[in-house]
């Protein structure tokens, strides 16, 4: 069974950066798409960030220009950079990954909380 775990979350003021990682383990295989979501309470999940093996990347248009979404296949991880952070960019950020076009696999989640 695939798991997901993620670090990086925290508290920042607004402008500043954070980086999100997320290791996936009970796998030898290469996960095909893997990518980040965010819930802000009271709001729907959303996706933020995807990237699928070969490198393609596709991104929520709120985020563009400020976050870059990376993986390492060779160790199944995939990494969120983000950059000029925003206070409505607060949200449970949650790693998800899959083995064809669909995310099959889910994180606990990590908080990030941008003051203003």
């Amino acid at each position: 069974q695939v798991q997901l775990v993620e670090s990086g979350g925290g508290s920042v003021q607004a402008g500043g950066s954070l980086r999100l990682s997320c290791a996936a383990s009970g796998t030898m295989l290469s996960l095909n798409v893997m990518g980040w979501y965010r819930q802000a309470p009271g709001k729907e999940r959303e996706l933020v960030a995807g990237v699928i093996r070969g490198g393609n990347t596709n991104y929520a248009d709120s985020v563009k220009g400020r976050f870059t979404i990376s993986r390492d296949n060779a160790k199944n991880t995939v990494f969120l950079h983000m950059n000029s952070l925003k206070p409505e960019d607060s949200a449970v950020y949650h790693c998800a990954a899959g083995w064809l076009k669909e995310y099959a696999y889910w994180g606990q989640g990590t908080q990030v909380t941008v003051s203003s």
